[in-house]
């Protein structure tokens, strides 16, 4: 580990330096490689698909790990968005001239080292080290062993954009081995080159980054979304917003974990989104009052209103209007994602300016949580801090800043 660091403390020096073309074209290289060795990513990731099945993997993780063609092109295009995107280093976020004459300019720069350690999703491999890299920054990448295959089949294809850009391959390294002690070695050993970590997985390894870390995090801790249907939602608009929030990807940290409607649309919306639900193999844990609307309906104890399940399993809840759920969202709410769903403006204005969330959605499903459909090319995570970076994490929430003043002879008297 302490050479892997060493290479990359060198390698961050020169990246800081490359031009915008160089890096996207080491970007459009690894796209390319990427295509060209797709039967291969696809024959190391059945490999650790099959492991994971017998290691007995839940199926939240299972459908984290698995790739398929679609999903080998998807990341493909997704570099290729990230080089589409502007370079965020060398921007001027401000400039003024002082009274004495001194010209200030605030610049974005490179964080300069970003450790990422990740579980089960293969492709944070290509995500995280296109974002580091076009963002001007090293990577230190550390994935789950369950994963290990694909992501060295994927790194491969990253390390041939940088060889065909220029750039040394250290830009990006993937932790060679499968122990957990290199985690430990990054979080607490490493903090002569390492200056971030992201953590992307289970709430116990984010807990464990943390809690250990002694460099800088990035990351959240769980993702306990929520739907609330309010008393002016078209109902067809929420039967389709709350069954794609929760059902269209589980295991993904944007699915709704609670559904929230108001007790003044009971009669007219409860029991059709709740069917939906149940329809589509989800199951529903509920209040007495969601509990009446379909005898399927599980009850719901005080843990479910806190629990990301990651799986076909949601918690449901009657609510005495925007005010009601604001409050359950503030109690037990993990600060992720939040939806409205309403066609009033005042209680849609509301719910946006008061839920304290790192993102707020109108109408629209929580699945959105995505740096992808935010027009960011790709996320390195989504982040519940509320400083530095909150929200998806793109290229430009993986920058800093200095400052660059410019003189003529001045001296402070």
């Amino acid at each position: 580990m302490a050479p892997i660091g060493r290479a990359a403390v060198e390698a961050a020096q020169v990246l800081a330096l490359a031009g915008t073309a160089q890096k996207n074209a080491a970007l459009a290289a690894a796209a390319r490689a990427l295509r060209a060795r797709a039967a291969g990513i696809l024959a190391a990731n059945a490999h650790d698909v099959k492991g994971g099945q017998a290691a007995g993997l839940s199926g939240a993780m299972l459908e984290r790990l698995q790739l398929d063609a679609a999903r080998v092109e998807a990341m493909a295009v997704g570099v290729e968005q990230i080089a589409a995107l502007p370079d965020p280093v060398g921007t001027v976020i401000a400039e003024w001239e002082r009274p004495n004459g001194l010209r200030i300019q605030r610049v974005r720069v490179p964080l300069g080292v970003i450790g990422i350690i990740y579980e089960s999703r293969p492709n944070v491999t290509c995500d995280a080290g296109a974002l580091c890299l076009k963002s001007g920054n090293a990577a230190i990448l550390r994935g789950g062993s369950e994963s290990h295959h694909s992501s060295t089949a994927i790194h491969r294809c990253l390390v041939e954009g940088l060889r065909a850009a220029g750039l040394p391959e250290a830009c990006i390294q993937l932790v060679p081995t499968t122990d957990r002690m290199a985690v430990g070695y990054m979080l607490a050993g490493m903090t002569d080159s390492i200056d971030v970590i992201v953590p992307r997985g289970g709430k116990s390894l984010v807990k464990r980054v943390q809690q250990e870390a002694r460099v800088p995090v990035i990351g959240h801790l769980e993702g306990n979304c929520h739907v609330y249907v309010d008393r002016a939602a078209d109902l067809n608009m929420a039967r389709a917003i709350v069954k794609n929030a929760k059902l269209r990807r589980t295991g993904i940290c944007g699915a709704a974990e609670t559904l929230l409607v108001d007790e003044a649309c009971v009669a007219t919306h409860l029991a059709p989104i709740v069917r939906d639900l149940l329809d589509a193999g989800c199951e529903v844990r509920g209040d007495a009052v969601v509990q009446r609307s379909d005898p399927r309906v599980r009850p719901a104890t005080e843990d479910d209103w806190y629990t990301e399940y990651l799986d076909s399993i949601i918690a449901a809840r009657v609510v005495g209007g925007v005010d009601q759920a604001i409050a359950h969202i503030a109690r037990y709410g993990s600060a992720h994602t939040e939806s409205i769903v309403t066609e009033d403006p005042v209680a849609a204005g509301k719910f946006l300016s008061r839920v304290d969330s790192a993102i707020v959605l109108h109408n629209a499903s929580t699945q959105f949580a995505d740096g992808g459909e935010f027009g960011m090319g790709a996320e390195i995570g989504i982040s519940t801090d509320r400083f530095h970076a909150r929200g998806p994490v793109g290229v430009e929430q993986l920058t800093s800043y200095k400052y660059l003043v410019r003189g003529a002879g001045q001296v402070r008297p």
